[in-house]
């Protein structure tokens, strides 16, 4: 056996200062405005899927298979629920399987029509341009869905700094009303930026093409655990029903067939 030298092995440190370059010049890229960002990022994607170019849309179920049985229990299903987030619409057409009334929520226009177009024939699902960070957002979606409504949040805060997680929680309480709960699913990666880029796959001289439209186009990823969640959702304002680890996944990146599997964290809120 070969046991290969320092200088032959490069460690781990020096393999992200290596990454470093590439990532740093694709970052230099994205729009300064996230609005004009997300909708050039939708309007560059030719497929969705397992084989498409959006690096989240998995076809995997397992992701959903964790969310569901938690959703359920915690969730009123007699009540409209809003998939914030929405993009293609994959899972608001799941959350259509249970709940009586969907409606699909995205910054991004481009996002929501091709939510429409892939999700014809899915007779209580619905989808709106909105910015939920806005200060209107909270009224306008209480006139969508004609009252309360549950939510479903996976993959949006962990991309918003932390003002604009604030204001996004305050809407979100107003839609809730008192009967209404949200489920949100963030990932929560627990090492820096490159760390996470290797762990999708990126590496000196080659990051797979769906990360790179991710890092050209969208806002940089941050973490989002129990401590982020709070700082945006206050203990004196907010009730926790149940939060804990879970899984977030992406299209295959590394080979054909498999998905990557991000750490993630998820909880049940309420307003107090």
């Amino acid at each position: 056996m070969t046991v290969s030298s320092p200088e032959s092995a490069p460690s781990e440190s020096w393999r992200r200062w290596l990454l470093m370059p590439s990532a740093a010049r694709l970052g230099a890229k994205a729009p300064r405005n996230p609005e004009v960002g997300w909708d050039q990022y939708w309007s560059e994607i030719k497929a969705t899927g397992d084989g498409g170019d959006v690096l989240w849309d998995t076809s995997n179920p397992g992701e959903m298979e964790q969310y569901l049985p938690i959703a359920l229990e915690h969730l009123d299903p007699g009540l409209p629920i809003v998939d914030v987030g929405c993009g293609n619409g994959r899972q608001a057409r799941i959350l259509a399987e249970h709940f009586p009334d969907v409606l699909g929520v995205d910054l991004s226009p481009q996002a929501v029509e091709r939510a429409k177009t892939e999700s014809a024939g899915v007779g209580n699902l619905r989808f709106l341009a909105l910015d939920v960070i806005a200060p209107e957002a909270g009224a306008r979606l209480v006139e969508a869905v004609g009252g309360e409504a549950n939510v479903f949040v996976r993959g949006v805060f962990h991309v918003l700094p932390p003002k604009a997680r604030l204001a996004m929680a305050v809407n979100l309480r107003q839609l809730l009303g008192t009967a209404g709960r949200l489920f949100l699913a963030e990932t929560n990666y627990p090492g820096d930026s490159l760390g996470y880029l290797q762990h999708l796959g990126a590496r000196r001289g080659w990051i797979p093409a769906p990360l790179q439209r991710a890092i050209t186009r969208l806002p940089k990823p941050r973490h989002f655990g129990a401590l982020d969640r709070e700082n945006c959702m206050p203990a004196d304002e907010w009730v926790v029903e149940t939060d804990g680890l879970t899984s977030i996944y992406t299209i295959p990146l590394q080979h054909q067939h498999g998905s990557e599997v991000i750490p993630g964290y998820y909880a049940v809120m309420r307003p107090k």
